[in-house]
């Protein structure tokens, strides 16, 4: 297995874990994320989702070039990925808020990845780049899509036309990134995040995920009036009324999901 996967505490943790290989993705990983992302899809248990790079030099270096099939840009193009690289970059059915933490080098897919998520959290270290055009590839599975829509043109367009790495703190600038802490207080740094996230409502988490996922393309008027499934059962759920009588008795809510 190239990528370890565990659920604690309503805490999901998906590693990629090949750091010989700078947690560059295969065939076989990527298998194993999209299998991953279905099954934190169906599960109920889960609130926070924390993506990672084994090791401490990598992220991700995106899509494994050494290790591939040999086969051509149109080839590999032509395959479509609708989820996007490691099957989260574009992923819209994931409504489970995902924190990456990046402990080093986020670069190609890698970086689509991160643009994947919804929090980043990075090492003052860390590098960010796509570098596609710099081999004759482009950023296919993301960036090309995402990062014009992220950050402004002329920045996005510097990152893609030049293949440069950039820091965290650039990339903190640009809006891409949450967080940058010392190496030694990353973790700290992301179970921050963590606590906050599982402080609220599961279903008004997901609720607030879907919506946003499936409104960035309408109007404001028309996104407000999407009834969006997720958000129908969290305005009728038992935690709503929850929240609302833990807040007038000021004490801590106690969440059940339903």
């Amino acid at each position: 297995m190239s990528v370890a996967f565990s659920v604690e505490d309503r805490v999901a943790r998906v590693t990629l874990d090949r750091p010989d290989r700078m947690n560059a993705v295969d065939a076989e990983t990527e298998a194993e994320l999209e299998a991953i992302w279905s099954e934190i899809e169906r599960r109920d248990d889960i609130s926070c989702v924390v993506l990672t790079g084994a090791g401490e030099r990598a992220f991700c270096a995106g899509a494994d070039l050494k290790g591939g099939s040999g086969s051509s840009g149109v080839d590999y193009w032509a395959v479509g990925r609708e989820n996007g690289f490691g099957g989260l970059a574009f992923r819209r059915s994931l409504d489970v808020p995902v924190i990456a933490r990046v402990n080093g080098y986020a670069l190609g897919g890698g970086f689509e990845m991160v643009l994947g998520c919804d929090i980043v959290v990075a090492v003052e270290t860390a590098r960010f780049g796509l570098p596609e055009a710099r081999v004759g590839r482009m950023p296919l599975d993301g960036g090309m899509i995402l990062l014009q829509r992220k950050i402004a043109f002329n920045r996005a367009m510097a990152v893609m036309l030049t293949g440069r790495q950039f820091s965290a703190d650039e990339m903190a600038g640009f809006g891409i990134v949450n967080e940058v802490v010392p190496a030694a207080e990353l973790d700290a740094a992301v179970d921050r995040w963590i606590s906050d996230i599982v402080a609220c409502a599961p279903l008004s988490l997901r609720a607030i995920k879907q919506t946003v996922n499936r409104t960035a393309h309408l109007s404001p008027a028309e996104a407000q009036a999407l009834r969006t499934p997720a958000l129908i059962k969290a305005l009728k759920s038992e935690d709503a009324m929850e929240g609302v009588a833990a807040f007038k008795e000021k004490r801590a809510p106690i969440w059940r999901g339903k």
